[in-house]
């Protein structure tokens, strides 16, 4: 599970900018997740609740933001959001696309005190 030193690695960064700002504690932390970034977001939230287990964390809300792809068709330009493996346009059956969203993993918000 990758997760975990994930979350981890996600939290050293964390404590590191709230310590930049002077803060003692962090209230929130929000994440951009798109589904096919390669994490999972259960297996995120379960790896956020065994860190949170420690003292630093443990009033810590963690928020994800899941972020479904997208693609963009060369062909017709059409946006759609895929419904199978193959990424076919759904208005002129083009296989050849653009990912426009779907691969984030973001911090977006980091909320301290």
């Amino acid at each position: 599970m990758h997760e975990l030193a994930l979350v981890q690695e996600l939290c050293a960064l964390a404590t590191a900018a709230a310590e930049r700002h002077g803060a003692t504690h962090i209230e929130r932390l929000q994440l951009r997740l798109g589904d096919r970034c390669g994490v999972d977001a259960d297996a995120l939230r379960l790896a956020f609740a065994v860190v949170q287990q420690q003292q630093a964390w443990q009033h810590t809300h963690l928020e994800l933001e899941l972020v479904p792809t997208r693609c963009r068709c060369h062909r017709c330009g059409h946006h759609f959001r895929p419904v199978d493996v193959i990424h076919c346009c759904p208005r002129c059956g083009g296989l050849s696309h653009e990912l426009l969203e779907g691969r984030e993993l973001e911090l977006v918000a980091l909320e301290v005190a």
